[in-house]
């Protein structure tokens, strides 16, 4: 929560809320961005399709409608609290499917390392593609990106990483008996069991293509919000769909920041990478924040609806339930 309004304070001083404002009400075509929230929509279905193979790969397999459920209540609790959200889907299906707690969330972990690693790969080709223009704007504010080039390569940075790792290992190594230290290796390969699945599983293939469908649709759904502008669809005349990957991946990485649904973070990401393409600070900010307060706007409408239809379907579970057990007391009694 500090995170984000620490950042949308700063994103928003200096600008004429006004001006931002005026510029959405009069140049934006918000069918652009309803189709793009309905795309958003289709990779969360994708998601769910592809978090259902690892979930079977573990001898569980809850039916896929609550899949999406949990899938559309984990974004939504992730905007009041940041990285929850994850946790509640995994205790959602966890309990649902009288499931281990920890390798539903191993296999979670996989899932969204799965996303990591998709993110770095589509980074690189997409920097790749696109250095030119980045290289440019970064020599332009040289002084703003050398500490970040520091941090990146400092020795303090993979030393940590390096001790932290052998720590961990050895520890797993150890051979104890005290009870807790047991407890805590036994959660460890109960999490590792979760997460190693995503390598044994079968529908590898399917797998591969729920992800393509994934970060297709989020790819897919930023070029559409460049429709909506005149600023951004010049962007695209210019500079052609390059421009919009990269505002897509920037946008993708700052997700990496612990906020609430990504607000703040994503909108510096998305201005920085407007600002690239010589979009001026208002503009990319109104396009950033509408796209990010229509999707906010979605996801909670998403979570009325979420939460609404868990209490119904646990409503019909514990019906049914009453019901069967009824008529397995009238056939032992009669």
């Amino acid at each position: 929560m500090a995170i984000s309004v620490g950042l949308c304070y700063l994103l928003f001083t200096g600008i004429d809320l006004g001006e931002m404002l005026e510029i959405i009400r009069t140049q934006c075509d918000f069918r652009w961005i309803a189709l793009a929230m309905g795309i958003n929509i289709v990779s969360f279905v994708c998601r769910a399709f592809r978090w259902r193979i690892q979930l079977r790969a573990l001898g569980i397999d809850p039916p896929i409608h609550a899949l999406i459920y949990s899938i559309f209540g984990t974004y939504s609790v992730n905007l009041v609290f940041p990285r929850l959200g994850e946790v509640w889907r995994t205790g959602y299906i966890a309990q649902r499917q009288h499931a281990q707690f920890t390798s539903v969330f191993g296999s979670m972990v996989a899932d969204r390392l799965a996303d990591t690693v998709t993110v770095l790969i589509l980074g690189a080709v997409t920097f790749f593609m696109a250095s030119s223009a980045i290289l440019d704007f970064m020599e332009a504010n040289v002084e703003s990106y050398k500490s970040i080039g520091n941090f990146l390569t400092s020795p303090w940075l993979w030393g940590s990483a390096i001790v932290l790792f052998a720590g961990a290992w050895i520890f797993m190594r150890s051979r104890t008996r005290n009870p807790w230290v047991m407890r805590v290796q036994n959660v460890i390969r109960e999490l590792w069991d979760g997460f190693a699945v995503i390598v044994r599983m079968k529908g590898k293939g399917e797998w591969l293509l729920w992800t393509i469908g994934i970060w297709g649709c989020f790819g897919i759904q930023m070029y559409i919000c460049f429709f909506a502008f005149p600023f951004t669809r010049e962007v695209l005349d210019q500079y052609g769909v390059i421009a919009a990957q990269v505002t897509f991946v920037l946008g993708s990485l700052s997700m990496g920041v612990p906020s609430n649904g990504g607000i703040g973070p994503w909108q510096w990401a998305v201005i920085f990478a407007l600002s690239i393409y010589g979009v001026s600070h208002t503009n990319a900010a109104a396009f950033a924040n509408l796209v990010l307060g229509s999707q906010t706007l979605m996801l909670i409408i998403l979570g009325i609806f979420t939460f609404s239809a868990i209490a119904l379907d646990r409503k019909l579970t514990l019906k049914n339930l009453k019901k069967l057990k009824t008529n397995i007391s009238s056939k032992i009694n009669g």
